[in-house]
């Protein structure tokens, strides 16, 4: 009888080899070293190139947010005539504050730019800058970084609102609104209240106009028909409050409303 040369019991046991696995898994895992060997990198930027794209970036962002301030909230504007003196003078640049012209009310005193109602502006000469200065000007303009000047607004104090009766003038020689006479302090050294008498009555939702330097300025009582309505500028040409003076700087100021004057002003009706 022949013998099993194998051990007892290994006839008994199977034997068990291991499988070599060549699956996608093994794959991927031979291929690591490789992939991380032949992947690119990214291409580093030209400096010179990420500048200029910066500065592209921050000057546009900068231009829209000039636009929106100067469109709700705040713009420029330079003094072109003497008919605000000695309060504003030619040259002066102003800012001026939108929100007057809409949530906020505008009071007597305040100053107020406002587009021209039809008439009060002559017309505008002819510019000498060129074509080319000309369109870049506008731009600026349009945009809030050059102030409103060579334009149809002008700049006025409010003397009467909707419903004021104002009369000039009383025994001394004063503007009244509404029976209250005015001591107004802000007149140009010398001047008159006013050299026309008028007896008006302003129009609900607009405002009698008055410049401080009383005997240059054409304002609401050249334009007037005697009766206020003509004269008055409507609320909706007008364009905000003045509420600082930002240049020269020797002479920057911020702009209050005159109480001492207009303070004791009873409101329409009630006198």
């Amino acid at each position: 009888m022949t013998q099993d040369p194998r051990p007892e019991g290994e006839s008994a046991r199977q034997h068990v080899v291991e499988p070599h696995y060549d699956g996608p898994a093994a794959e991927s895992v031979a291929g690591t070293s490789s992939n991380r060997a032949t992947a690119r990198s990214p291409r580093p930027r030209h400096p010179v190139l990420a500048f200029v794209r910066e500065v592209v970036v921050i000057g546009a962002t900068a231009l829209l947010i000039s636009f929106l301030i100067k469109t709700f909230l705040v713009q420029a504007f330079w003094i072109p005539s003497g008919s605000m003196e000695s309060t504003l003078v030619y040259g002066d640049r102003v800012l001026v504050s939108k929100i007057q012209a809409g949530p906020m009310a505008v009071d007597r005193g305040d100053i107020i730019v406002f587009e021209d109602p039809g008439g009060w502006l002559p017309p505008a000469p002819p510019s000498d800058r060129g074509a080319v200065m000309d369109t870049l000007v506008t731009i600026a303009k349009f945009i809030g970084v050059a102030p409103e000047g060579e334009s149809n607004h002008l700049i006025k104090r409010v003397i009467g609102v909707g419903g004021d009766h104002v009369v000039c003038c009383d025994d001394q020689q004063r503007i009244t609104v509404n029976g209250e006479p005015l001591n107004e302090t802000y007149l140009f050294a010398g001047d008159e209240p006013s050299l026309e008498n008028f007896d008006i009555t302003v129009p609900e939702d607009s405002y009698w106009m008055m410049g401080d330097h009383r005997s240059y300025s054409r304002d609401s009582r050249a334009h007037d028909d005697g009766t206020g309505t003509a004269g008055s500028v409507p609320g909706d040409r007008v364009v905000g409050q003045a509420m600082v003076l930002v240049w020269p700087l020797d002479r920057f100021d911020w702009f209050g409303n005159p109480t001492d004057v207009f303070g004791s002003v009873p409101d329409a009706g009630t006198q």
